[in-house]
Order: C-alpha cells, then sequence, then structure tokens
C-alpha cells in the first residue's frame, strides 16, 4: 500500500531543532488522526494565523471524513508527506488529535525530516507521531495547542503566550511556569535532569516496543489523559513498570488527568489519587504532580526533546536550552 522511505534511530544522530518562525513564514495544516467537527473550524483556525502574520497552506484532504479519521491513511499520509517535502512550509501544525497517527508511523518521510527539520506542533493522539519523529529522526516538536480546537476560537492568553514564544524566539526557554496559585507538588523529592519525553499516557503505552518508541532511559518523562477509566490508567502504568520504563527515567512529571472516572461507579474501585499512591511507590525518581499539560484550555506546551532540570525543592521544571534555531 505504502513505501516505508528509509530510516535510522536517533542515537545515530544529533538532536535537531527546526529554524524558528517568522511572520510570513508558511505554516502547513495537516489532520494525520480525526477531522475537525464542524469544519469551519479549520476556516476560523486558518484566519487565526494569518492575523498573526503568518501564510497559511491546508492539505488537500484536511477536512476529509472516513469515519473517525480524517480520510483514508493514504490521503492522510499524503498531506503530512507533501509538507515535510515543500520547501516552502516552515512549519506543520496537526488541526486537532481524535485517532489515527498510529497508523501512518511506518510510512512518514523521515529522509524529509532530517534534510529540512521543520516545527511540528501537536497533541494528544499526535504523541504517537511525536516520538516517531524523535526516535527517526531526532526531531525536537511541540505538544500544545492546535488550530482546530484551541485556536479557532479565543485561546487563553497563558496558552498562547507560552506556545508562541517557543516556536519563535531563540532564547533559552527557562521555567515552564504553572499559573499563580497552583504550585507542582512534590510526590518524591529530588532533582533530575533529562530530556523531557512524554505526552499522552495511552499514546505513549501503546507505542511501547515498536521502532517509534523513543529510549526514555535517564530522561524526564511527562504524562498526561483524559476520559480514561480507573482500572485503565492503572493498567497502563502498570505496562511502564513491567516494561522497566518506570525504573529508567530520571524524572517524573505529572500533568492533568482530565474527565478520567471509574467504569461503573458503583462497584468498587480505587479511586485516582489510590491509584497514584500505589503506582508512585514504584518511582525512585524525583515526581511532581499538577503540572499545568493536559486536554485544558488553559495548558503549557511540552517541547519534546529538550533538555530540562526539575527541581522538587523549588517547585520547578525549566528548560535550560532553546526550543529553535
Amino acid at each position: 500500500m505504502f513505501r516505508r522511505p528509509g530510516n535510522r534511530c536517533c542515537c545515530a544522530m544529533k538532536i535537531l531543532k527546526p529554524p524558528r518562525l517568522r511572520r510570513g513564514d508558511v505554516i502547513g495544516l495537516v489532520s494525520p488522526a480525526s477531522a475537525p467537527l464542524p469544519a469551519e473550524k479549520i476556516e476560523k483556525g486558518v484566519r487565526y494565523l494569518e492575523r498573526l502574520g503568518y501564510r497559511v497552506k491546508p492539505g488537500e484532504h484536511v477536512a476529509a471524513q472516513r469515519g473517525y479519521f480524517a480520510g483514508t491513511d493514504a490521503q492522510r499520509l499524503s498531506d503530512l508527506n507533501t509538507m515535510l517535502n515543500d520547501p516552502q512550509v516552515r512549519a506543520i501544525f496537526a488541526i486537532r488529535g481524535g485517532y489515527g497517527s498510529p497508523r501512518l508511523l511506518p510510512f512518514v518521510d523521515y529522509r524529509a525530516v532530517r534534510r529540512q527539520p521543520k516545527i511540528f506542533a501537536g497533541f494528544s493522539d499526535l504523541t504517537a507521531l511525536q516520538l516517531a519523529l524523535f526516535r527517526r529522526a531526532g526531531l525536537v516538536t511541540f505538544s500544545g495547542p492546535l488550530p482546530g480546537v484551541e485556536f479557532w476560537r479565543k485561546p487563553d492568553p497563558y496558552t498562547e503566550e507560552h506556545f508562541w514564544r517557543l516556536l519563535t524566539s531563540t532564547r533559552r526557554v527557562g521555567s515552564l511556569p504553572n499559573p499563580e496559585k497552583q504550585p507542582l507538588r512534590t510526590r518524591v523529592p529530588g532533582r533530575a535532569e533529562g530530556r523531557l519525553l512524554g505526552g499522552n499516557l495511552s499514546l505513549l503505552a501503546s507505542n511501547l516496543g515498536t521502532k517509534f518508541s523513543p529510549d526514555y532511559r535517564g530522561e524526564i518523562l511527562v504524562l498526561e489523559e483524559v476520559g480514561e477509566n480507573f482500572h485503565r490508567i492503572d493498567r497502563m502504568f502498570t505496562q511502564l513498570r513491567n516494561a522497566g520504563i518506570l525504573g529508567q527515567i530520571r524524572g517524573l512529571v505529572l500533568g492533568l488527568f482530565t474527565d478520567c472516572k471509574p467504569s461503573d461507579p458503583a462497584k468498587p474501585h480505587l479511586k485516582l489519587p489510590e491509584i497514584f499512591d500505589e503506582i508512585l511507590s514504584w518511582v525512585k525518581a524525583p515526581t511532581v504532580e499538577g503540572f499545568q499539560y493536559g486536554h485544558v484550555a488553559r495548558k503549557l506546551t511540552l517541547p519534546i526533546g529538550l533538555r530540562a532540570r526539575l527541581d522538587t525543592g523549588r517547585g520547578t521544571l525549566t528548560v535550560i536550552e532553546a526550543a529553535v534555531e
């Protein structure tokens, strides 16, 4: 069905930072997973980006629909690889998450990524693609707000400011600050330094054991989730433990676990804090929770692949390098 471009592991190459985004640059829009509904969100997201001074190039199939996918696998892949190979496109934004990006991973043109690193911004289901881009090409990517989710209407200023600062400034990123009066909560004290890896728990767990899963040894793992039953969260963390991940990481940052609930509240179950109490007894690395990253309107953007320091005593997560060049 598809040709597999030649690939290699990121351990054999340097980490790639994309060039910073400037006004007048072209942003390509793709839908590697699901399409936004209603479709007017695409048009409104385009207008938002254009008001900021960017030119926008939507993918040919960006509004296509096939069940819960934004068109067929071939259509979604074609849009993505076209943007990766287009020399005019300086950044690629996924319109929304949903489901579907893991199906594309074997066929992404990772060689094009290495030839011309570009900003890639996604979230949620796009975790699978972002981890693959890091593993296969060493590309730093951005997990945060999307045109068809936050940017099609007036975004939260906190969300907006942090996202655009990462993509446009060549200065060291510095602190990833929670909102005022919402401090990080320490679960395991200590300090850690490593690259920020992670994203959505479900997508990360389903990616384990594949050639698209990065090496988590010595890194800082950041996780969030939405709409999952408590026992499934327990199962996915158990998988991380059994796969050796929780024993290999240097730090753990728990984001927001939004709208998660028991599968049947009338039946006996553990509450989420109880599950975390047990899970975190398996973790020796410094750990915090309550990081403002997840399926909420007011969120931080996670720069996947950058080096950072976690200091539970100060309650800080600090990126120690620039995100773009």
